[in-house]
């Protein structure tokens, strides 16, 4: 795939899938509207914009990996080419799906809605089921022994405290 049908291609997707299920979708739930914080405490509304601010930025990047390094999409209409190992992938192996999760967990953290709360929750277990039964087979067929060492190196869901560096 060209590299600039990726970056388009990632950047549509990117406006489809987590700008909705970590924009649309939580903003229909809550109207971004602030509830009580959760415990009663204010501090909490701190760790909601930290999840978000942390999500965002990893979400962006990891979409552009997708298309600059590794010449496709994370649609699996429009897969990469080559396998991406760098940036937040050296630390865990769904950085897309940890941002997501982590933007919607904030905002429900930031407004104080349980609502959202188990939303996020069901997000990762929608995630985590797609992750093992399509994701997984179809990379370590693509890919082979490739991928067998990143996913023997690199957690699925818990990042590494060190990035890993592939041989």
């Amino acid at each position: 795939m060209p590299k600039t049908i990726a970056i388009l291609g990632s950047a549509l997707f990117f406006a489809v899938a987590p700008c909705v299920l970590a924009g649309l979708i939580p903003w229909s739930i809550t109207h971004w509207e602030f509830r009580p914080p959760f415990f009663d405490l204010q501090a909490t509304r701190a760790v909601g914009m930290l999840l978000i601010a942390a999500g965002l930025p990893g979400l962006i990047d990891s979409f552009a990996r997708f298309a600059l390094q590794g010449l496709g999409t994370p649609a699996p209409i429009a897969p990469p080419q080559n396998l991406v190992v760098t940036g937040l992938y050296r630390y865990v192996r769904n950085p897309i799906y940890v941002a997501v999760v982590a933007v919607i967990l904030g905002q429900a953290i930031l407004f104080g809605d349980w609502r959202l709360m188990t939303y996020g929750g069901l997000m990762w277990l929608a995630f985590h089921a797609f992750v093992l039964a399509y994701e997984e087979p179809v990379l370590a067929e693509s890919f082979g022994a490739q991928y067998e060492d990143f996913r023997a190196n690199v957690p699925r869901w818990i990042p590494r405290l060190t990035p890993w560096r592939a041989a």
